[in-house]
């Protein structure tokens, strides 16, 4: 250890390692059921370190460190549940009836685990030197540090205070949505011609709080997105009028997720691109940074390197990826029976395995990157899935040719999707991974203890998700698989990259769509380097690209949140301690997440238990309710921002503050 190392403290335990994977359980099912209903899931770090904290506090020393590590458990487990956008369309195509247990367990133990490798050496180039905002991250490291005390007395009882107070606020409106007395979402159908668009928002307080903490940039970025998806490529699209016997708002949302989301598929791989040229500097700094690392430790130990900058060896690292690849390759035999690829097995698996290998290190960065820009659970993972396999069918494509016939082409998609549920594996943790890694570094974490976690975290989630999958497709099915009934779960994710492999490769991709959507990217990209270069701020294209392809009711809100944040900020600067009352907004809105996060948990839990989605309602939902909801909404927003400002009042010490 260094010699101005403090001793180590307590971090990597039992206890916190059992508490993680119990947590896993919970958060993990939560999001599949959530992931294969509504297409989202949603962020489990921040609840994960809030439970952990409230558990740990009734043993004897217990750390932040150790309570960092318990998130950072559940977390991976919880974001690794996204594998439902791409696992069940092996289902839908009929290459599987089930989910063959350990096969599930392989696919997604060996994806994120590759996720954990890879991301190591992105450490150093996204977190450490990068100023990339990590909103997530460093929500969490506040409640962390909230509820370790850390700062002065009267400052973590405001802090706390803040916190709870979010907390109650982001579980008292969607209760009473829940119960019917107001709406959760507010949409309306607007006629353009004979077509038309869509204005919606979920009135969710946790995407209030999550545009809070991305920033101006990132909203103005989503901003112009959604302006470009709904009011001009929708009305464009529809502009025809819907099919006779079709109702107009049924004719919007079908435009929207069969084109418009195509569109914004083009514009993140754009984007996605030129990140990832963006970032290959600071990659490869990062990679000889891990690599000076590694010749210190072989000098001298781990004495000669800081407590916070001990990552896994990036030999080990290395040697990981290689090895995993050799399983990787018997899992994808399995899936050249009968098919084009039996003729020609060697070629087929072996190019699959370097197209892992190569896209792997591509995603990850990418991945890591917008993970950065504006939070683990707001990225668009499922459009670089949808790029993931969009690249390997299109490989495909070229070895194998396109149009092979029915059954041909059911194997050559079945064979897509399970190499797409690897790179997703790595897609999924990467984005998340650099998030807790972030928080390790806010709170004093040792990296390589949190990468041991990462990959806990990993393979708990890989033991638990296949029987989950396995209890809903049973329960439910997935719309569009042999046998599913009308409460089938909709799977929209996996359905839509299913649609992308089986349109390459049996050569019915509009690609036209994509062109539009690259584009689009490659002009907003432009517009961000005039921007920076005139230092006039910045439009990131990848959050053009989400503005694009995410649903108006997930992006609205965080718009919103974005400008009031902005506001905030700038009042919070004319303060006499405008850190702490950023703070305290900071505070605040991570309440907002908290609460919006584990009500979810509880309500996802009681509905798996029950099949009730309604086991809470009290009243039939009435036209009343969207304006009741609306109103009631933003009176808590309101009021949220009130008493955000109320805490700021009095600094830490008591001192008066000046408007």
């Amino acid at each position: 250890m260094a010699a101005t190392d403090p001793k180590p403290a307590r971090e990597l335990t039992l206890r916190g390692i059992i508490l993680g994977a119990v947590l896993t359980v919970v958060f993990t099912a939560a999001n599949v059921y959530l992931g294969l209903r509504i297409g989202l899931t949603f962020a489990t770090s921040i609840p994960a370190a809030v439970i952990s904290m409230a558990v740990l506090r009734l043993f004897p020393g217990a750390t932040i460190q150790e309570n960092n590590i318990v998130q950072t458990i559940a977390s991976a487990a919880g974001t690794l549940s996204a594998i439902v956008f791409v696992l069940p369309g092996l289902v839908m195509v009929g290459w599987w009836s089930g989910f063959p247990y350990w096969q599930s367990v392989a696919v997604i133990a060996i994806g994120g685990i590759l996720g954990v490798m890879y991301s190591v050496p992105l450490r150093r180039a996204l977190v450490t030197g990068s100023d990339l905002p990590y909103p997530e991250g460093v929500a969490a490291a506040e409640v962390l540090k909230v509820g370790a005390g850390v700062g002065g007395v009267e400052e973590n009882r405001k802090g706390l205070s803040a916190v709870i107070t979010g907390s109650l606020l982001a579980v008292i409106f969607p209760a009473l949505a829940k119960m019917k007395l107001v709406a959760e979402e507010a949409s309306i159908i607007l006629p353009v011609g004979a077509g038309g668009t869509s204005f919606s928002a979920g009135l969710s307080l946790a995407l209030v709080g999550v545009g809070h903490l991305v920033g101006l940039a990132v909203g103005v970025g989503m901003l112009t997105g959604l302006v470009i998806g709904f009011g001009v490529i929708l009305p464009v699209f529809t502009a025809g009028g819907p099919p006779a016997g079709t109702d107009l708002a049924d004719f919007i949302s079908t435009v929207f997720r069969s084109k418009v989301r195509f569109v914004g598929a083009g514009t993140i791989g754009i984007a996605a691109i030129l990140t990832l040229l963006r970032v290959i500097g600071p990659v490869v700094r990062g990679i000889g940074s891990a690599l000076a690392t590694s010749r210190a430790r072989e000098g001298g130990g781990f004495e000669n390197i800081a407590l916070t900058e001990r990552d896994l060896p990036i030999g080990l690292v290395g040697a990981v990826v290689l090895a995993l690849m050799i399983p990787i390759a018997v899992l994808l035999s399995g899936f050249v029976t009968g098919g084009p690829i039996a003729a020609a097995p060697a070629l087929g698996i072996g190019s699959a395995v370097l197209y892992v290998l190569v896209a792997g290190v591509v995603i990850a960065s990418v991945c890591g990157y917008m993970a950065g820009l504006m939070g683990a659970s707001n990225s668009p993972i499922s459009g670089v899935g949808i790029l993931a396999a969009l690249g390997i069918s299109l490989l495909l494509a070229v070895l194998f040719g396109q149009g092979n016939g029915v059954a041909d082409t059911k194997a050559l998609v079945a064979f897509a999707l399970f190499v797409t549920a690897v790179v997703f594996g790595v897609a999924t943790i990467s984005n998340d991974n650099l998030q807790d890694l972030k928080t390790g570094q806010l709170v004093g974490a040792t990296p390589w203890k949190q990468q041991i976690a990462l990959v806990l975290g990993v393979v708990f989630g890989a033991i638990v998700i296949p029987p989950i999958l396995d209890l809903l497709n049973q329960t439910f099915g997935f719309a569009g698989a042999l046998g599913a009934g009308k409460d089938a779960l909709a799977a929209p994710q996996a359905a839509l990259i299913t649609a992308i492999a089986q349109g390459v490769l049996g050569g019915s991709l509009d690609w036209g769509l994509i062109g539009i959507g690259a584009a689009i990217g490659l002009a907003a990209v432009a517009l961000d380097a005039a921007l920076r270069a005139a230092k006039r701020g910045a439009m990131p294209p990848l959050a053009v690209g989400m503005g694009i392809y995410l649903p108006m009711q997930v992006t609205l809100l965080m718009i919103v949140g974005a400008f009031l944040g902005h506001f905030y900020k700038g009042w919070a600067a004319r303060q006499s301690s405008p850190d702490f009352a950023e703070r305290m907004g900071v505070l605040t809105v991570t309440g907002l997440i908290v609460g919006d996060g584990l009500f979810n948990i509880a309500y996802a839990a009681m509905v798996g238990a029950t099949n009730n989605p309604d086991i809470f309602a009290v009243i039939h939902e009435g036209p009343w309710t969207m304006p009741l909801g609306l109103a009631v909404f933003a009176g808590v927003v309101a009021y949220a921002y009130m008493r955000m400002r109320a805490s700021s009042v009095a600094g830490p010490g008591g001192d008066a503050l000046q408007d």
